[in-house]
């Protein structure tokens, strides 16, 4: 079914596994794909941020959409976000055509105005499609575009394809707050709406308003489980939950470095076979090994 805005739990940020020769290892991807499931995943979102979209060529992006889509019943979101419209395009329809049920789009980080935030996503959509659901990204922290709440609810009420907001604002639940504001009042439509952020403030997102998360901390057993508890109104439990793995979460939430972490801690859980980043990449010293793996054993 198509991606709409009652999207909820959790969709994990997927890595992308490469092995020690920097090619796409395709093993890992089905053990990734099969745990996210296990977990209790609401569906995967792939080719992000995280996922490290930007080194991949075309043909190894199709590539790993059509394994994954291969792999699992679970909803698909990819990342298509490009620097030009035609690329984006291509990306889009041939992963949709490949069973995916929705596509992320984040803004390019020239945009400064309200305008060229509305019309950037205006042009978005008419490239690829107004029949394709849409993920707007919101992560100003990396991308260093600022989308206010009421450029949020303007882009939702003109593009009934966009059935979903990815945020990841910091600080962000005065926004989620606005937003689900505007629903109330009428003045914006209901969109799903779920958080990024390593998890770092899934505590207090899901009591504002979100659905759920939608990130890549390497216990998604663990993140599903807060929603749930959350879900079901067993605050305290969900907040314990959230407590126990604070710092670890916070450890893998460094700038620069988080994506070094997520990939060790998916190794050290016998999830992947290397924790190779194709460069540019942070790496991770010895020192910084020993902590993650004191974390592991508290």
């Amino acid at each position: 079914m198509p991606l709409d805005h009652t999207a909820s739990g959790v969709y994990v940020i997927a890595t992308t596994p490469f092995l020690d020769d920097y090619s796409i290892d395709t093993r890992s991807i089905d053990r990734l794909t099969d745990f996210y499931a296990e977990a209790g995943s609401s569906g995967m979102t792939i080719l992000g941020i995280m996922g490290e979209a930007p080194k991949l060529d075309h043909s190894e992006s199709i590539a790993i959409v059509k394994q994954v889509m291969g792999r699992t019943q679970l909803p698909v979101v990819v990342g298509v976000s490009a620097p030009g419209f035609a690329s984006m395009r291509s990306l889009a329809r041939q992963s949709m055509e490949l069973g995916a049920q929705g596509v992320m789009i984040a803004p390019p980080s020239n945009l400064r105005t309200d305008d060229q935030i509305r019309g950037y996503y205006a042009s978005a959509i008419e490239a690829i499609g107004d029949d394709v659901p849409v993920v707007i990204q919101d992560y100003p922290l990396t991308l260093s575009v600022v989308m206010t709440p009421a450029v949020i609810r303007d882009i939702v009420n003109a593009h009934p394809s966009c059935v979903m907001l990815k945020h990841e604002d910091w600080p962000g639940l005065e926004k989620i707050s606005a937003l689900r504001g505007f629903q109330t009042a009428g003045e914006m439509r209901a969109i799903s709406i779920l958080c990024g952020n390593g998890a770092m403030f899934l505590d207090f997102e899901m009591e504002r308003g979100a659905d759920g998360a939608m990130t890549g901390y390497a216990f998604t057993d663990a993140l599903v489980d807060i929603v749930r508890l959350q879900a079901e109104g067993r605050r305290e439990e969900a907040h314990d939950l959230f407590d126990a793995h604070l710092p670890l979460m916070r450890y893998e939430q460094q700038q620069g470095l988080g994506l070094a972490v997520r990939k060790y801690l998916l190794m050290q859980r016998g999830l992947m076979t290397s924790d190779r980043q194709r460069k540019p990449a942070g790496t991770l010293t010895a020192k910084a090994k020993e902590e993650i793996d004191y974390l592991l054993a508290r």
